[in-house]
């Protein structure tokens, strides 16, 4: 049967449009090119300053203060303020005696220090442990940095009254003894000016408050600072 030549039309056009109709694009394959890698950001200069090293106790360590106001940070900054091309690496342990700092020697030793600020010795006092193996370990410290060829600054202390007169005389004369034998530059006492004063000391007495390290570090910057002069300045 024929059909009629309106519907025959339309039959044309609809089959006409499916022959020419495009067919679907086929999609792009997925690169195989391996994401381009971020470049590494570049390597920091090693710092090749010298390196002072501060050797401690709590005292150094900066006990019971907020990171970067042990006396050690304090120095650092006197020493950037006065142009001193000088690094001050903090190697304070809190509660250490002159035993366990003669077990880190070898530690403080890789550093390869031009200058070793040796705080030690107020807890064996406050222990009451005997004088003689202080001043022993004070001395094989001081030896052992001496051969490595680092300049030894001694810090001195002493101890409450009470500990007695005959135990504080023999206590303190432990490091007036090796500063001589040793020709050592010493501080007389690590804490001048800041122990007998409440306001710069934390609540137990025993240890400075930021202001009062910050004072410590004065103390030490004067001692440091003449055997630095001519050797570390820009």
């Amino acid at each position: 049967m024929r059909l009629p030549w309106k519907l025959g039309w339309v039959a044309a056009v609809l089959l006409m449009a499916g022959c020419s109709a495009p067919e679907p694009k086929p999609e792009p394959a997925a690169s195989t090119k391996p994401p381009a890698e971020v470049p590494a950001p570049p390597a920091q200069p090693a710092d090749a300053r010298p390196v002072i090293v501060a050797f401690g106790d709590s005292l150094t360590a900066g006990y019971g203060l907020e990171p970067g106001l042990s006396y050690a940070d304090f120095l650092q900054r006197k020493l950037d303020a006065k142009g001193y091309q000088y690094r001050v690496v903090n190697q304070g342990i809190s509660g250490d005696t002159t035993d366990g700092g003669v077990t880190r020697v070898a530690e403080a030793l890789r550093l390869k220090p031009a200058f070793v600020i040796l705080e030690l010795g107020a807890n064996d006092g406050l222990r009451g442990l005997p004088v003689e193996s202080t001043g022993a370990n004070l001395t094989e410290m001081v030896d052992a940095f001496q051969k490595a060829g680092a300049q030894v600054i001694l810090c001195g202390m002493t101890l409450p009254r009470n500990y007695g007169p005959d135990y504080i005389r023999n206590f303190e004369k432990v490091f007036h003894e090796l500063t001589r034998t040793r020709k050592l530059t010493m501080i007389p006492f690590f804490l001048d000016g800041v122990a007998t004063r409440p306001e710069l000391m934390q609540r137990d007495g025993l240890h400075p408050t930021a202001k009062g390290t910050e004072m410590v570090a004065g103390t030490v910057m004067k001692y440091l600072e003449p055997l630095l002069k001519g050797g570390g300045r820009r």
